[in-house]
């Protein structure tokens, strides 16, 4: 099975580069963060005509998350358990940031962990908190994945130039920590050779690949041990038109594994 995940930055803006993403790389399911619209305005149509069931949960045009699956989408949830919900002023809200779904015996999740905007907001408090209720979804035995922009690089290397970021959000000690608590509960980060799967418009960053290693895999052992390759689709990032982030792809050796282990 091969699995990718990608923040698309507008599913209605790139919907036919996507589906072009889906053919070229045989994708059997693609999860996508910061989808950018509402559940009624998602083009369901491009993704049905390239033989794939969606689950989305999208409530304006921001954030939103979706799994799209050619094996098979059933038992979808639009939010964990204790997904905490925000906002600055007024009613705090349930944010379109998580949705799951089970996919060929598969457990899958799409998940756009809060940014944090800048430590101290109230935002980062909610990011930290995402992250520590997001562990009581995670079930070591069972064929698990959650996938997405994590909005976290775990280590220095992850960053191109970590001084750069003195101060600022996505590689501090808080979050670092969090993102470990999620391995720690028998999650494994499936690796690869490529540095980072974002790349900032701002600055002329993608050309000098001043860039950052925030969208992950993370499965659970019994799915991890058959994790057969994985990389960055890097070309996807490149040309007019382009996301900021980059698909993030494994193969996972899936035959002979007891899909009894998907609830």
């Amino acid at each position: 099975m091969r699995i990718a995940t990608w923040n698309v930055n507008s599913v209605r803006t790139r919907a036919d580069r996507i589906a072009a993403f889906l053919e070229r790389q045989d994708v059997d399911v693609l999860t996508m963060q910061e989808t950018k619209t509402a559940d009624a305005k998602f083009p369901y149509s491009a993704f049905q005509a390239a033989g794939y069931e969606v689950a989305h949960v999208g409530h304006n045009q921001w954030n939103g998350v979706a799994i799209a699956s050619r094996v098979g989408l059933e038992h979808v949830r639009d939010h964990f358990e204790r997904q905490p919900r925000f906002a600055k002023k007024g009613e705090p809200e349930l944010e379109a940031r998580a949705v799951g779904a089970d996919c060929g015996g598969v457990e899958v999740w799409s998940l756009y962990v809060p940014n944090g905007r800048e430590i101290g907001d109230p935002h980062y408090d909610y990011k930290l908190q995402f992250l520590y209720s997001l562990q009581d979804t995670v079930r070591p035995g069972d064929l698990q994945v959650l996938t997405g922009d994590f909005n976290i690089a775990p280590r220095d290397e992850n960053v191109w130039d970590i001084d750069w970021f003195d101060g600022k959000t996505h590689v501090t000690e808080p979050e670092r920590a969090a993102f470990q608590m999620l391995e720690e509960t028998g999650l494994t980060q499936i690796t690869h050779d490529d540095l980072y799967s974002f790349w900032d418009y701002k600055s002329g960053r993608f050309p000098r690949n001043e860039g950052m290693l925030i969208d992950f895999q993370l499965a659970t052992a019994p799915l991890a041990a058959k994790a057969t390759r994985a990389w960055v689709d890097v070309d996807e990032r490149r040309g007019t038109g382009a996301s900021d982030h980059a698909p993030v792809i494994v193969d996972y050796d899936t035959h002979g594994l007891n899909i009894d282990q998907v609830r």
